[in-house]
């Protein structure tokens, strides 16, 4: 994989734009009619890596998202000396059955908050080994704390270095019993999902109990087929507030990914703003990802949606459709997105139920806010989301990007609307799409970097 020195932030060597500071956009001369495959889900992609490495026997990943994240996650498991080989968008990874070969080191995670909530478990299950999980700044103050209790609940050996709650953390395998154990999902379902991710290699049969709502329940789906692809069966009820999970292995499988449904919201918002009409040709809507619950919102603004098993399209109406509050909670991702539409719709939206996107990569809600009063957007913000009001956007000065993936894609939305757009720091939509920029411009969005 040709691993290189990392520099103690989110970038990668796989990240793009290294030598760019700043983009102008311009909207497309015409409606974009276009079809574009997206890049693989990162959700699915970090998810099936984990699991990989814990497997016995060897898995094959194909279709995996290149991007920061995919990569840290990799260069983890090779100071571990898990056996990695990369070739293009396919990897190979050896499996390990839970005991991983170097027993101690520093391991460098960027920005990857999956990483940070999937891998202590699977460290921790092992029979010996110590090591120190660390991220870039933002990260460090990401909250770890319902994850790490849940873990030595079940006995795990898990301490913070630094700050309670937050990484950097050390990891001191010794194996887990398994038992009876508790965890939070109002912050993040990452955690549940971590827990879920390592128990089958407890000692005991594993009950986790859910003490408050989840966050995305999805994403929980998505772990357990996941999981059960794998060879390992979780038993829960419909609500996801209880599991049960008996001791078990992973068996290397050959597996396809999905394409990542977050990232397709934005090439489809696109012809939404610019009435313009746009394929996905590698997603379908039956994906468990549940951002695709972005094409009712789509729908529900006048735009015209159509779905089979070659893809999804959309069509953007002449004028969008507003005037309606939405909880985003089980799509909380495209808070950004929305927020971005929604000036340009005929009456005020509100988005609810999402105070959790503050803890992501930055403070998403305020961020936003920021961003567009910035451009002379009448917006309100509120404890757990906001409300934008409709009106034209002035670009002036460039706006910050918040070393954040999903304000930069979500901000570059609105250049197809409005002239002279300028962001700084494009390059960190390679923690999930690094082609971003590029294959907007290829749809005809005029894309101007230095």
């Amino acid at each position: 994989m040709g691993v290189a020195e990392p520099e103690r932030n989110s970038r990668s060597p796989w990240a793009a734009l290294h030598d760019k500071e700043e983009v102008e956009i311009h909207p497309p001369s015409q409606p974009p009619d276009g079809a574009i495959a997206v890049s693989g889900s990162k959700s699915y992609t970090n998810r099936a890596i984990i699991i990989s490495a814990l497997a016995e026997g060897p898995s094959i990943l194909r279709d995996i998202l290149r991007s920061d994240d995919s990569y840290w996650c990799l260069d983890a498991l090779q100071k571990l000396g898990v056996s990695v080989q990369v070739e293009g968008n396919t990897v190979s990874i050896e499996g390990t059955g839970g005991e991983w070969p170097n027993p101690s080191g520093s391991l460098y995670i960027g920005a990857a908050g999956t990483i940070a909530r999937f891998l202590p478990g699977a460290l921790a299950a092992g029979s010996s080994g110590s090591w120190v999980l660390e991220g870039n700044e933002r990260l460090s103050e990401r909250p770890v704390r319902p994850l790490v209790k849940a873990l030595n609940t079940i006995g795990a050996d898990i301490r913070y270095t630094a700050n309670v709650g937050q990484l950097p953390i050390n990891i001191k395998a010794r194996g887990l019993t398994g038992g009876m154990v508790t965890v939070s999902g109002a912050v993040s379902s990452q955690f549940l999902s971590g827990l879920l991710i390592s128990s089958p290699y407890a000692e005991q049969r594993t009950e986790i109990r859910v003490v408050d709502n989840i966050v995305q329940h999805a994403y929980v789906g998505m772990t357990i087929e996941l999981m059960k692809r794998y060879g390992v069966v979780v038993k829960h009820n419909e609500a996801y507030e209880h599991f049960t999970i008996e001791p078990q292995r992973y068996k290397g499988q050959d597996i396809q990914l999905e394409a990542d449904a977050s990232t397709s919201c934005y090439f489809l918002a696109y012809a939404a703003l610019t009435g313009g009409h746009i394929r996905i040709t590698n997603l379908t809507a039956a994906t468990l990802q549940p951002d695709i619950g972005m094409l009712k919102v789509f729908e529900r603004m006048g735009c015209r949606v159509s779905s089979d098993a070659d893809g999804i399209e959309l069509w953007g109406p002449d004028s969008l459709q507003g005037g309606f509050t939405i909880s985003m909670r089980e799509m909380s991702d495209q808070t950004l997105t929305l927020a971005v539409l929604a000036p340009f719709a005929d009456a005020p939206i509100t988005i609810t139920d999402v105070e959790h996107i503050r803890t992501h990569e930055c403070d998403r809600i305020s961020a936003m806010c920021n961003s567009l009063t910035r451009l002379g957007i009448q917006v309100e913000e509120h404890r757990d989301g906001l409300t934008v009001h409709p009106g034209v956007p002035i670009p002036g000065e460039a706006l910050a990007t918040y070393d954040d993936h999903r304000m930069a894609m979500s901000l570059a939305l609105i250049g197809s609307r409005v002239g002279g757009l300028r962001l700084r720091d494009p390059g960190c939509v390679s923690k999930t799409c690094p082609s971003f920029f590029e294959d907007m411009r290829k749809l005809g969005l005029q894309v101007k970097l230095s």
